[in-house]
């Protein structure tokens, strides 16, 4: 929703969804506001939680039958197999997601990829689709006045205008801006530790075919996972700028990471957004 500061300051409660890749700042500033008023939502969370808990386990179990000990005990129903996912602990989503390539060295092919690439997707947009759902839970059943929408990373790439649209109706959209060394920061972060992560499918056909073709691998099956995610992240990375801004132009505003850094507490960050929103305004 578009607000003058001052609209937004007399807004007994405050909804707000943050854009941005993955380590800019948004759990970062979500873990303040929770000291707070705020009720903290991650999609990322709800999507292991909820919409891909089932397929999850069922990974663990089929690596698990895999161990005659475990095997056994499985079939037996002697021993039973759960995630631990937290907020702050969401490996059991990057696992299941998995890289792309030889499954020598823990690669998928790409159907199974392409897969789990689609059923991703499908949990992210129910995800953001139950932010209303649990914007009022918030306020009448855990009593919180405001909201924070900790958003994936990938939401700029789910395509999906009527989404946007409702989430625009409900929330303040804010887009955190990397700077130049923010940039570099994960750039960096991706080569020294390749995460698995979710891709566009038209830019995962694009980027691959020009992957294979430069390496002259002639199967996906050749492909080393991790030297994949440190080729294509810059891609991605650069592919996304331009799709976080066009949502804040549409619907939001933008504030800079060197700004974000400097909140202490939910006082900075409202001095910070009421800024944002005057700015713009003008």
């Amino acid at each position: 929703m578009k607000l003058s500061a001052q609209e937004f300051r007399d807004k007994e409660h405050k909804s707000i969804t943050l854009l941005g890749m993955s380590g800019v700042g948004k759990t970062f500033l979500s873990n303040i506001l929770r000291k707070s008023d705020w009720f903290h939502y991650s999609g990322d969370y709800r999507i292991g939680t909820r919409y891909l808990n089932e397929p999850i386990l069922d990974n663990i179990k089929i690596k698990a039958m895999q161990v005659p000990f475990l095997r056994d005990l499985l079939r037996s129903d002697s021993i039973y197999i759960n995630n631990n996912i937290t907020i702050d602990n969401l490996d059991v989503v990057s696992t299941f997601l998995g890289k792309l390539g030889d499954p020598e060295k823990g690669g998928l092919p790409l159907e199974e990829f392409k897969h789990r690439q689609r059923l991703f997707k499908e949990a992210e947009l129910a995800a953001m689709r139950d932010v209303p759902e649990f914007i009022r839970k918030a306020r009448q059943i855990y009593g919180f006045n405001h909201f924070i929408n900790d958003a994936g990373g990938s939401i700029c790439e789910l395509d999906d205008d009527k989404l946007m649209d409702m989430l625009a109706e409900n929330t303040v959209f804010l887009y955190i801006q990397a700077n130049e060394e923010d940039e570099k920061r994960l750039i960096a972060r991706a080569k020294s530790s390749p995460k698995p992560m979710y891709y566009r499918a038209d830019f995962l056909d694009e980027q691959l075919a020009i992957y294979m073709a430069e390496n002259n691998l002639e199967y996906v099956a050749m492909i080393d996972p991790d030297e994949f995610v440190r080729w294509v992240f810059p891609r991605l990375f650069y592919s996304r700028i331009p799709r976080y801004e066009a949502i804040a132009k549409k619907y939001g505003y933008t504030i800079k990471t060197k700004d974000l850094y400097k909140i202490k507490d939910e006082a900075d960050f409202l001095a910070l957004v009421e800024n944002a929103l005057d700015e713009q305004a003008g």
